[in-house]
């Protein structure tokens, strides 16, 4: 199916759900592939939707889920992941690969990210519950923990300012490592750009969306932004692709 339709049909449906309250958005799913290679077509999908709104309808999901363990769930969630990680490099390009990895990137420091504020929190917990420790004292004690992280080679604030809405800053570096590997420095330096505009308005790289101080929320890495763009933008211009000869698809070859 054509990717600018289907995203925009998506995109669409999500926001009229918003605007009445839903919290979940529509996304082209991970068996969508497998679904149209056994034949299903608009009509699975129909069917899926009525099916899930009878159930919901009924209450028969929450049955279900008191029913059925979590330990029995968290499987096919590690399944899902793992093929959501393996058509990522599958079906696209394989010199667009580092453009992949530099998407996920944001994603990961977000994920660390919380797994150290989760342990934060449940350490403060226990030694409030054990320990006696003052509710008066928490953010201190918190200040300081992460203060002390750099010392244990634990980047506390480099993770909080890369993972910071990493769901645009992984579409917006993965789309500039892709149109660099293609030599289009132009599309490569308006979407750098973009990245500036949405870093300085904290969408990306910040906690908040806002100005901050009147500088934007994190400046520094709005700026960087810019001047990457820049330099893309002088290479549109001055760098000749003429000289540039495109090679065939890498293809994996069996070992000797």
């Amino acid at each position: 199916y054509p990717t600018t339709r289907v995203l925009t049909a998506d995109g669409v449906v999500s926001l009229i759900g918003c605007l009445m309250g839903n919290p979940f958005i529509n996304a082209v799913y991970i068996g969508h592939p497998g679904w149209k290679a056994m034949g299903g077509r608009i009509g699975y999908s129909a069917a899926t939707g009525i099916m899930v709104v009878l159930l919901s309808w009924f209450g028969i999901i929450s049955v279900l889920l008191a029913l059925v363990p979590v330990v029995a769930i968290s499987p096919i969630l590690l399944y899902i992941g793992m093929l959501i990680g393996a058509q990522a490099f599958q079906t696209t390009p394989v010199k667009h690969a580092p453009a992949i990895v530099l998407a996920l990137t944001p994603h990961l420091a977000a994920w660390a990210k919380l797994q150290i504020d989760t342990m934060l929190g449940s350490t403060i917990s226990a030694a409030q519950a054990v320990g006696g420790l003052a509710a008066d004292k928490v953010a201190a004690v918190k200040t300081a923990a992460i203060a002390a992280l750099p010392q244990q080679g634990v980047l506390y604030h480099g993770l909080e300012v890369m993972g910071g809405g990493s769901i645009l800053a992984g579409l917006v570096l993965g789309a500039i490592g892709v149109f660099v590997i293609e030599r289009d420095f132009a599309k490569a330096g308006a979407f750098a750009l973009s990245g500036a505009v949405l870093t300085y308005f904290g969408f990306m790289h910040g906690e908040a969306v806002g100005v901050g101080s009147g500088l934007g929320v994190t400046p520094a890495v709005a700026l960087a932004y810019a001047v990457v763009a820049g330099g893309l933008f002088a290479l549109s211009k001055v760098g000749s692709t003429q000289h540039y000869v495109s090679h065939p698809e890498m293809a994996a070859a069996p070992a000797e």
